[in-house]
């Protein structure tokens, strides 16, 4: 069969499952732990052992996995197989785990903030350690209280935990982790949508692998059961099983921050040339609290920097924009030296100097000495959904959908009683 009438199946399979919307037993795997050496797990009224074969074993006790050099072990006893899977009888699992998170560091995904209580975006590091662990050093306990099950696998010398579950309490999940619950209710509806049909696609494009998503900032952040309250249940519950959709597939919905100015195209970003993320006007978040900042580095710190990447680099004397997207932001960097020239992608550079130090590839440099300081716009990737675009949307009286067909152009939702007329570019 050739490679054509394969992805014509798949096209065909996927307009199937998505030609209603998603039914509620549609499940999700989220990586919450990948380097755990062990995992205590309980739950108020008992628990259940599934095993592959579909039977259940009631536990009268709290679960104990273990790494152990060539296996685990399960209660103090060598597990027959590498993989243990609990969920609770008739209540939540309560997972409670030491190690480093599976991400010891910010990194730019669909939306590299979360938000407070009151609302204002800001970046993981500054809401200190994230819930799938610490940072590095001695790793104190973290606890999370998850619906469904829970897997738990051995690769190598560590332990994967992998939360199975209904696609819609994992919006439930990611709703309040990436935007604030205060937030206009067509505001939390538009990011569970978008959250519900990323979690989707990326099942779609890792059928594979012993998860979909992981529940950090490589994905988009799950926290579980924490953050859920009334509001949040209210907006996933009014879109739920409703999916953004482009050719019959759920679409790759990105979102991030605050675009200040035009959202960015996909392939400047990702290499993803997605006619549904091509960028549009957004003159909508100037009341984010990063639509502008401003960072100074030393030129001894990005060599540094540079060198822990792998990147030779000599002594460093200039940094200059050497182009830009159609957006307007920076695609590539000249930096010269005195071992010669290195041209850096502007998304390479955040990565190299942090993403929570430069904010966006929107920015302008300056030289002071051994010094730059980059007065930018904006806070995270800028492709599709702009969430404080969103924000200022919603409150001018636009639902959820006029806001997600504006920022996905193109794209139509598996439930044909949404739709509506796009915003105009000017509030």
């Amino acid at each position: 069969m050739t490679m054509i009438a394969v992805c014509a199946l798949w096209g065909m399979l996927f307009s199937v499952l998505l030609a209603e919307p998603v039914q509620a037993a549609d499940l999700i795997r989220a990586l919450m732990f990948q380097e755990a050496q062990r995992v205590l797990i309980t739950s108020g009224r008992g628990l259940v052992r599934q095993f592959p074969d579909g039977a259940e074993q009631v536990m009268t006790t709290p679960v104990v996995v273990t790494q152990l050099d060539g296996g685990m072990t399960l209660n103090g006893a060598r597990a027959a197989s590498d993989m243990v899977k609990v969920r609770g009888r008739d209540d939540d699992l309560i997972i409670t785990v030491a190690e480093t998170p599976v991400s010891d560091q910010p990194q730019d995904r669909l939306s590299d903030k979360v938000s407070d209580a009151a609302g204002s975006a800001v970046p993981p590091a500054e809401l200190g350690p994230p819930p799938m662990g610490a940072l590095r050093g001695p790793a104190p306990l973290h606890t999370l209280v998850l619906a469904g099950a829970v897997q738990v696998i051995r690769r190598g010398k560590s332990l994967m935990v992998i939360n199975e579950v209904d696609l819609e309490e994992y919006v439930k999940g990611v709703v309040p982790s990436e935007m604030s619950s205060g937030w206009h209710l067509e505001a939390l509806k538009a990011q569970a949508v978008a959250a519900r049909t990323y979690a989707l696609y990326q099942r779609m494009m890792n059928a594979g692998r012993d998860y979909d998503v992981v529940a950090g900032v490589q994905d988009q952040v799950y926290r579980g059961r924490r953050g859920v309250d009334e509001r949040v249940q209210q907006a996933v519950e009014a879109t739920r099983g409703v999916v953004l959709m482009h050719q019959n597939a759920p679409v790759f919905a990105a979102f991030s921050s605050t675009a200040a100015g035009p959202t960015e195209d996909a392939i400047n970003v990702w290499s993803k040339d997605l006619p549904y993320l091509k960028g549009v006007e957004c003159p909508f978040d100037a009341n984010s609290p990063y639509y502008r900042w401003r960072a100074e580095l030393s030129l001894q710190d990005l060599e540094n920097n540079l060198r822990r990447q792998g990147i030779a680099v000599g002594t460093i004397a200039s940094v200059t924009p050497f182009s830009f997207s159609r957006a307007g932001r920076v695609g590539r960097l000249r930096i010269l030296h005195s071992e010669g020239e290195l041209i850096l992608r502007g998304t390479d550079f955040r990565r190299v100097v942090g993403y929570t130090a430069v904010r966006s590839t929107q920015f302008e440099v300056q030289s002071v000495g051994r010094t730059i300081v980059l007065a930018g716009r904006g806070s995270g990737h800028a492709v599709g959904l702009c969430q404080w675009g969103a924000k200022e949307l919603a409150e001018l009286g636009y639902s959820f959908a006029v806001i997600l067909t504006y920022y996905f152009p193109g794209t139509e939702f598996n439930n044909t009683r949404f739709g509506a007329q796009a915003p105009s570019s000017t509030p």
